[in-house]
């Protein structure tokens, strides 16, 4: 049953992607589109930014801008959030700066972005620090509000200092919900970094697709570099879902 469990886990999903490619290429062939490329065309273009070296280099590129962004986000995010959801006078004057700045679109911040930093790495990497660092911190409030006041009676009764308290009690009650919400933010950091290198830098996946839209309309590469953000974007799902297997988290999610 685990090993139908598993292979099912595996078709299903290569099923839809191969109705998908299938209708993809139909659409394009009943169209009679001569701009927009079939599927083999894309994989074509992928083969030729591999043979050239261009598409390690603009994976790289852009996964180094999100790796950076995005951790600076987690490591001030969740303490900040952790520390605004425990202490209500925290909450109360923070908040209503958080909930003003988190609506504002990163990519309304390009402007000032390469105005301070320049046409540098610096630029998307703080694009994704903002648009990381709000979802984060939101979800650890949230997750600390939402703690079911037994686990602290519980906690209180057996004498626990607040050191013991926060690591025994708040972060194991709080990881699930902040979990979720990384994986969150990791999906507006990757489409942040792509948005902010179209503009704001040379390099990257971003770019690739500018570039390649500006330079001979070559739409077979700009689709490819599309489907290699889908890809990347897919496999650091995966990676951050991989948190959700430790003991410590694993009690916060239904096993359906």
């Amino acid at each position: 049953m685990t090993g139908k469990l598993a292979w099912t886990k595996i078709a299903l999903p290569l099923g839809v992607a191969a109705l998908l490619l299938l209708a993809w290429d139909a659409a394009v062939r009943v169209s009679g589109s001569d701009i927009f490329p079939r599927p083999h065309e894309v994989l074509r273009g992928i083969i030729q930014l591999i043979e050239q070296g261009l598409l390690l280099k603009y994976v790289v590129a852009s996964l180094f801008r999100v790796t950076w962004g995005f951790t600076l986000a987690v490591l001030i995010g969740v303490p900040f959030g952790l520390f605004l959801g425990w202490y209500g006078w925290a909450f109360q004057a923070f908040n209503p700066m958080i909930q003003m700045l988190r609506p504002i679109s990163p990519i309304a911040w390009i402007p000032v972005a390469i105005l301070w930093f320049k046409v540098t790495d610096k630029a998307p990497i703080f694009l994704i620090f903002l648009a990381s660092v709000f979802p984060i911190a939101v979800s650890a409030i949230a997750a600390v509000q939402n703690m079911q006041p037994v686990y602290l009676r519980a906690a209180r009764n057996f004498g626990l200092t607040q050191l013991q308290l926060f690591r025994r009690v708040i972060l194991p009650a709080t990881l699930p919900q902040i979990i979720t919400g990384i994986r969150i933010a990791l999906g507006v950091a990757w489409l942040v970094v792509v948005a902010a290198e179209m503009i704001a830098v040379n390099s990257g996946l971003g770019y690739l697709i500018i570039d390649a839209r500006n330079a001979g309309k070559r739409y077979d590469l700009v689709v490819a570099g599309m489907v290699m953000i889908g890809l990347i974007g897919l496999v650091l799902d995966l990676l951050v879902r991989q948190l959700e297997k430790f003991d410590e988290v694993r009690w916060g999610y239904a096993n359906r």
